[in-house]
């Protein structure tokens, strides 16, 4: 049959109906099932990074979840510091500041959070290593021009393992022992800007956020 146009429809050539014709092409994908029924799937020419890539410490090479060994590591002072904010609003930023809040000194109450959130941290985060800290601080300070409370966190130790996460989730938890202890004035408090600004010791030596 010709087109309107006076050429076939699909070219000159002859029309392949055949099944294989009409097959999509998939591309290859990998499969595996752990010990808990779990499958995970993936691309298998995605997931498979070159040994000069840096990879992922937590998993293994079948791609499941994994605690790091650490016991070949050498023992070094390690710290860490991390940032976050809580975003009050005018409202609730001069209830803090006037410490006329109902539950009491947010300020206080949440450093004391910080701390304990920071010792927690092997409890929280599944993977984590259950390490013995030699220092936390947690410090609050408000800021007026944007109604805000800027926390920052330390966690230090001797050991084997960095306390990145222990300097996060120290910050974690005071913002969320902020916003706890100021809902009644403000359901609309942001937590934002949690990062790390700084680690030191270790194998991977010193790095700094930049800024």
């Amino acid at each position: 049959m010709e087109s309107i146009f006076g050429e076939p429809p699909f070219g000159d050539g002859p029309i392949n109906n055949s099944p294989a014709s009409q097959e999509p092409q998939f591309i290859p994908f990998e499969s595996s099932k752990t010990e808990h029924g779990l499958t995970h799937v993936g691309r298998s020419d995605d997931f498979k990074s070159s040994e000069s890539e840096p990879g992922l410490t937590h998993v293994d090479s079948s791609g499941e979840a994994r605690m790091v060994d650490i016991s070949g590591k050498e023992n070094s002072k390690r710290v860490a510091t991390a940032s976050c904010r809580v975003i009050l609003g005018e409202k609730a930023f001069h209830l803090v500041a006037a410490n006329q809040i109902a539950k009491g000194d947010v300020l206080d109450v949440a450093k004391i959070a910080g701390i304990y959130g920071a010792k927690q941290t092997s409890n929280l985060i599944p993977l984590c290593h259950n390490i013995s800290l030699t220092h936390i601080r947690v410090d609050l300070t408000l800021n007026k021009k944007d109604f805000s409370v800027e926390i920052e966190g330390e966690a230090a130790t001797t050991g084997k393992t960095g306390v990145e996460m222990e300097a996060m989730t120290a910050v974690s938890v005071a913002g969320l022992t902020v916003y706890d202890m100021c809902k009644a004035a403000s359901k609309d408090i942001q937590i934002t800007d949690i990062h790390l600004e700084h680690k030191s010791g270790g194998k991977s030596g010193e790095w700094f956020r930049k800024q």
